[in-house]
């Protein structure tokens, strides 16, 4: 791209990212120009959520080295046999879900380039993925009394203990996804009805807004009072740390940040349960169904579209399955 190719109002540095962009492609898909240019697209502006944007990278990416160590070159001569056998070897090492997601990442890709004329057919729109049916999800769940003592445990001295015990409650008390929690301004928690609310910014762009616990209305008025966030409302709410200061920076926290301070503190109260980001959305949905909740409102809370995906969450049962083995008496 030539400084004559490069549209009127367009700065040189947006130029050199897209440029970068199309080198960064796998030589499979960007057999011309015009190829290359309709794959970028769909990376940049079909898929907008980040994190589905990198999985769908990743599945692409080891799909064309895939390709590449077989001496398939040329992207219009993919067959279906070759995705399919690709999704034979891809069962060997991977789980049924995450074979399910390299296929629908290949399959939507070349839609696009069929629509957009690079290919004439979709060879993935005829291979069938493995099956796979669950209940009961994966997801590691704390009992409520490991939750307490988690946010027990927390320094309250800091403003990092302040932020990090507000993090918590909001996932545990209204189910928030971390990503969610993570986009949230210091103006998305507000008074209405006399009543704190936040407003979860979930996928797609959906606002989801939810009334506050008592304890979580507690725990983020305390972490409100910081100075770091006092009177900056468009400020990122949930801040990372200034190196070893203690002090909070203008910058959001990450997943991985989250997922680092929760090693921490599950730690420092002994909770030897293996947990992530997601175990205290289970663990709230859980909570409440056990005290008398219902499904239906679960679904509601958790911004669910399907009740069957709220039911994953449900880990009620695991209790009832350790209380009758512990009947088996030697």
């Amino acid at each position: 791209m030539n400084k004559s190719e490069v549209p009127a109002g367009v700065q040189p540095a947006a130029v050199l990212a897209v440029t970068a962009g199309l080198a960064s492609l796998p030589a499979l898909f960007r057999p011309t120009p015009a190829a290359a240019k309709r794959t970028l697209e769909f990376f940049t502006a079909q898929i907008r959520n980040p994190n589905t944007r990198k999985a769908y990278a990743r599945s692409v990416s080891e799909f064309a080295a895939w390709c590449e160590s077989h001496g398939l070159h040329d992207l219009a001569s993919i067959e279906p046999v070759y995705v399919a056998t690709y999704v034979e070897q891809l069962q060997q090492r991977l789980s049924a879900p995450s074979v399910k997601q390299h296929l629908a990442a290949l399959r939507v890709l070349f839609d696009w380039l069929v629509v957009g004329q690079v290919i004439p057919m979709n060879p993935a729109s005829s291979v069938r993925g493995p099956r796979h049916s669950v209940r009961k999800g994966k997801t590691p769940v704390l009992a409520a009394d490991e939750a307490r003592a988690m946010l027990d445990a927390i320094d309250l001295t800091t403003p990092i203990g302040l932020r990090d015990r507000a993090l918590i409650a909001l996932m545990v008390y209204t189910f928030a996804r971390v990503g969610a929690a993570l986009q949230m301004r210091v103006e998305d928690v507000y008074v209405q009805g006399r009543r704190t609310w936040v407003r979860l910014h979930e996928k797609g762009g959906k606002e989801h807004e939810m009334p506050c616990h008592h304890n979580l209305e507690e725990y983020l008025h305390a972490y409100l009072q910081q100075e770091a966030l006092q009177g900056d409302r468009k400020g990122w709410l949930f801040r990372s740390a200034k190196g070893r200061s203690g002090e909070l920076s203008e910058r959001p926290m990450s997943q991985s940040d989250v997922y680092r301070m929760i090693g921490r503190r599950a730690e420092a109260a002994d909770v030897a349960t293996k947990i992530g980001c997601h175990s205290f959305r289970a663990t709230g949905i859980t909570e409440y169904l056990r005290n008398g909740g219902r499904l239906e409102v679960a679904q509601q809370m958790a911004n669910h579209e399907s009740s069957r995906t709220t039911g994953l969450y449900d880990r009620r049962q695991d209790q009832v399955s350790l209380d009758e083995v512990e009947r088996i008496l030697i």
